[in-house]
This record gives C-alpha cells, structure tokens and sequence, in this order.
C-alpha cells in the first residue's frame, strides 16, 4: 500500500500534550493492524538532546542503537510498545549539519544552496528515511504554531502533500482552550488564532483535538467548526487525565481512529482489541491496594517549580508494574539535598526507595544516606545507573570498611575510586574524545543464574541464549562477546563510569554479588547488575530498565521491586 503521513502540530502554548496525542493515535492505528510509526521533530538548533539539561528540557529519551532524544520517544515507545530508531528524531540541528556538510564536499555541483529547496528536500528525506517500512508514518512537530523555528518543518509537511497528494496527508492540530477563573468560561480565541496561523502557511487541518480541564460542549465545537471550517465530528474532545493511558481509550469513543482511516482512504484491516488495555488502566484508576515509594533523586526543583519530568521513565516503569500487579503506587519526590540536611526521618514510612540516574555532585551524600538506610533496615531498594554506583559506594565505605570511597566522577583523585573509568576509556580520554566513553544504547548483560535478577528476567520471558537473535544488531560491540551457553539480556545505558574491577572479589566474599555483567569486545568485564542475597530486595543495575517498559509489559526488575514493597 501507499504510505500515509500524518502531522501533528500544537497551538496556543507549549505542553499542551502533543506527545502523548500522538503515541495515542499511533496505538488506536496500530489496533487497526497498520504498521505504524512515529517522529519527533524538534525544531532547537541542537543535535540531539545529549547536552541539554533536564531542568531545562526534561528526561533525555536513549533509544536501543544509542540515540539521545526528546521524552516524547518514550511515550511513543511505551503506547506503541516497540522500539524506535535515533532517526526517529529530527533536529534543526541536524538537517543543517548535514547540509553543510554536503556543501563542503562538494556534492551539490557548485549550486547554490538555499532554504528553498534544500531543507525541505532534506527533512522530508528524513521522515521518508524513518517511516521506511511502515503503512503510517506520524511526525509530531515540536514547538507552537506561530514560532519561527518550526516553519521550515511545516513547510517540509506541505511540500510532502504536494508530492503524494492530500488523499496521503493528514494534519492534526492540538490546541489549548483556556477557561479564566475571573471569566469561567471556555474561551476558544487563541484556538482560533493557531488555526489562522496554520492557514498562513497553506496548512487546513483535518483534526482539532481540544485539550482543556474539562470536556468540549457543543457549544465550543460549533465555534471553532465555523471558524476552522471543518465539521463538527473532526473536532475532538481531549480533557485533561490522571492517567495518560486512558487518551488511546477517549479518542475512540469518539471514533477518532476509524475517521483519520476514512480521511486517509484506508479501511481497518482488523477489529481492535483493547481488553487488556482497560484492565491495566482500570487497575492503575482503581487499584486493590496502594503503596508509597520514595523517589530520591535531583534535577527536581528549579526556581518555585518541581519538574518531574527528568524522571518521568521511572515514574511510568512503576506504574506499569503497579498495573500488571492492581497496586496503585504513590510517588513521592524526596530532594536528596533534603536528607542531607536534615537526615532520614523523612523516609520512615515508605514501602520502597528508588535511586534513579544522575550526574554531578548535588545530593551525593543525601542518595548515599538514604542506600545506607534501605540496607540496614531490610526495605526494598532498586538504584539505576548512578543509583547502583552509589549503592556500590555505600557498601563499600559502610561494610568493607573504607571510609572514603567514592566514584571519581565526584573525586577523582579518590584513594578507594570503587567506580572509576575502565583504562580504555582513559586512552580515548587522551585524545579529548569524551562521548566515545560513554555506553549509549542496548548492551547485552551475561546474568548469573540462581540469582534474583536472573529469576526476574527469566520469569518475564526475556533472557536470551540464541546469538543468532541478536543479528539485527549491527554494531558488535553491544553485543560483547558472548559465549556458547551464555545467558543475556539487553538494557539500555547512557553512562560512562564503571565498577573498578580491582574491588569485586572483596565486595562478593562480604555479601553483595554482582548477579550480570557485560563482556566487552576489548575483553572488559562491566558490572551490569548487583544484589544483596541476605536483603530481601536489595537491587542495582548500571542500565536504565525503565526506558523498555510499557504498559502491558512491565520492566522486569521494576515489578520484583513493586511485588516485594507491597507485601
């Protein structure tokens, strides 16, 4: 079949759930057996979201082959629950470097190079690169209609239905409709003003989808019908949500799905089956029981706001896990500079603490506190990423003895550095080559069997033994070298310090075993994952197992961790 290509857009303000609308439609299509994809346009001059801060922008999204990307890719990941490319992310950045670099080799002919035609022409060569293989393909543009950045990219959307003709095209707009409390009335003026402004580009929509605090009445739908000149059936209703996994749900009572088919001339291929969808999101709406998890990290406060953004995979991984078990989990967001401040009183009565990524020195000692704490009172831990180096620190300076030890990206000039760079990483250090340290992507983990983690993983159906399964894997070294009889798995990193070999042997005869690890292709051993065995779940992985979580099939060490909490 000929491929369809549908744009969503946003108007009146940023945040207003573009992301989420998008891996929503791509589920209801999905349901309706088209292979689907999704993009992410993101018009910031940035190459990939890798040096952006997530106070400034939010959780930075790795993909399997070591893209660092906006957060929406992991929405769409999670609804569509498969896994996307780095070319599912489009930068101004990036199609300007690739110009660039295609005019300084000389490969335009001595031509002048020009907005017109050539960016277009390049951005729609991306999107056609991303969507190969799919029946629709969705690209969500990021930023406000009216906003200088993304016009290049919209102008890309209407080239592209100049091409394929408007019977391949679709355009969504989301908008916001505000309701003033000095008013209490839904206004629908700025929907009207985004709506203009797409107009001016030659840009008609073919949905409006009306995010709002409550459902659109009638009344609004007429308005914005008269002004957007499309009937009232494609102006959608999309109310604000506790739970985002209902939107797939509220669009179709509207039959969104059905009408962006017959707006594309396609038929379903397949009846829907959304039973196992609505029992997860019925058991996180109503769960049997509930349990409080303390979620000790930083990136959290900037200015006189609280961003959880920057964890917002975490968040997501225990919700899935609370969903397949019916247990609601309530997060709580401790600063970790607040239990260095005034100690752990305040995580006395959590079921659960996680540590989850994160760099630089802010809360160090707080996260180490409260790992300390976890261990000595027996409550379930799970530490991801720096979270297992911190847990590694902890037992070393509390139950081996060495008082000072520490990660040298904190002191690099530690006498006890139980987390260091491995000495091939030093080397490339040498030739200022920092991003070739770091592991970005899915790399396999060897686990060792009678092992807690081993059980987890096995019991979700994901450990591997079958090296030919892992052919799609095209660069080698994710792969490691893995051996005959070998059991793996694969987990997404995006670190660059490591467990120092030199202090394995003295961890393990005192309790703390490494239960995985990754065989390099220089021949290293990188610790993947420690437990406690005498804990009665006490778990780390230098992996980020939340970034392969979706809701109807849950990271596995993210449900060990909830299952044993909520005892």
């Amino acid at each position: 079949m000929k491929q369809k290509f549908i744009f969503v857009a946003g108007g009146v303000m940023s945040g207003v759930g573009k992301g989420i609308a998008t891996a929503s439609i791509g589920r209801i299509l999905k349901e309706y057996g088209y292979k689907t994809t999704a993009i992410k346009v993101d018009p910031y001059i940035n190459f990939d979201a890798g040096t952006l801060r997530p106070t400034e922008h939010g959780e930075v999204w790795v993909t399997e082959d070591g893209g660092e990307i906006d957060q929406d890719l992991g929405s769409y990941e999670r609804f569509l629950g498969q896994e996307l490319s780095r070319r599912n992310n489009i930068t101004t950045g990036q199609v300007y470097s690739a110009i660039i670099e295609r005019e300084r080799s000389g490969k335009y002919g001595g031509k002048t190079v020009q907005f017109i035609p050539h960016v277009p022409q390049e951005i729609i060569s991306r999107i056609k690169e991303a969507g190969n293989g799919y029946n629709i393909i969705l690209t969500e543009i990021g930023g406000t209609i009216g906003d200088y950045e993304n016009i290049p990219f919209l102008f890309a959307a209407k080239s592209l239905e100049r091409e394929l003709g408007k019977e391949n095209v679709v355009y969504v707009l989301i908008t916001y409709l505000p309701v003033p409390h000095h008013i209490s009335e839904m206004k629908t003026k700025p929907t009207q003003q985004a709506i203009k402004s797409l107009y001016q580009l030659g840009i008609f929509p073919d949905f409006i989808l009306c995010r709002a605090h409550q459902p659109l009445d009638n009344v609004r739908k007429k308005k914005i019908e008269t002004y957007a000149n499309i009937e009232t059936d494609y102006v959608i209703s999309a109310p604000d949500v506790d739970n985002v996994y209902e939107v797939p749900l509220n669009f179709e009572r509207e039959k969104l799905g059905k009408k962006i088919l017959g707006k594309l001339h396609l038929n379903p291929l397949k009846k829907p089956k959304w039973e196992e969808w609505k029992k997860l999101v019925k058991s996180i709406n109503h769960p049997k029981k509930e349990i409080d998890i303390a979620m000790i990290g930083k990136y959290i406060d900037i200015g006189a706001f609280t961003l959880k953004d920057s964890y917002i995979s975490v968040n997501e991984a225990l919700r899935h896990a609370g969903a397949m078990l019916n247990i609601g989990i309530n997060i709580h967001w401790i600063d970790a500079k607040e239990i260095e401040e005034n100690g752990t009183e305040i995580l006395k009565n959590f079921r659960g603490l996680v540590v989850p990524g994160g760099f630089g020195l802010s809360g160090v000692e707080g996260k180490i506190t409260a790992i300390k704490y976890a261990r000595e009172n027996n409550i379930p831990y799970l530490g991801l990423c720096f979270g297992m180096q911190l847990a590694v620190v902890e037992f070393a300076r509390n139950v081996l003895g060495f008082s000072n030890a520490h990660t040298t990206e904190v002191d690099p000039k530690n006498r006890n550095p139980v987390i260091d760079l491995m000495p091939s990483q030093r080397e490339v250090l040498k030739e200022s080559r920092y991003g070739a340290t770091m592991r970005l992507g899915a790399y396999s983990a060897i686990l060792r069997k009678n092992t807690l983690v081993y059980r987890l993983y096995k019991e979700s159906g994901r450990i591997s033994s079958d090296m030919k399964k892992t052919k799609d894997i095209k660069e080698k070294f994710r792969l490691g070298k893995v051996r005959k009889g070998d059991e793996f798995v694969f987990e997404r990193h995006r670190h660059r310090y490591e467990v120092n070999p030199k202090f394995i042997s003295k961890f393990e005869k005192k309790g703390l075993i490494f239960s995985g690890m990754h065989r390099s292709i220089a021949g290293e051993k990188l610790m993947e994952f420690i437990e406690i065995p005498a804990h009665r779940f006490f778990v780390a992985t230098q992996a980020h197992p939340e970034f392969k979580s979706s809701l109807c099939h849950p990271s596995p060490l993210f449900l060990g961790f909830v299952r044993e909490s909520a005892k």
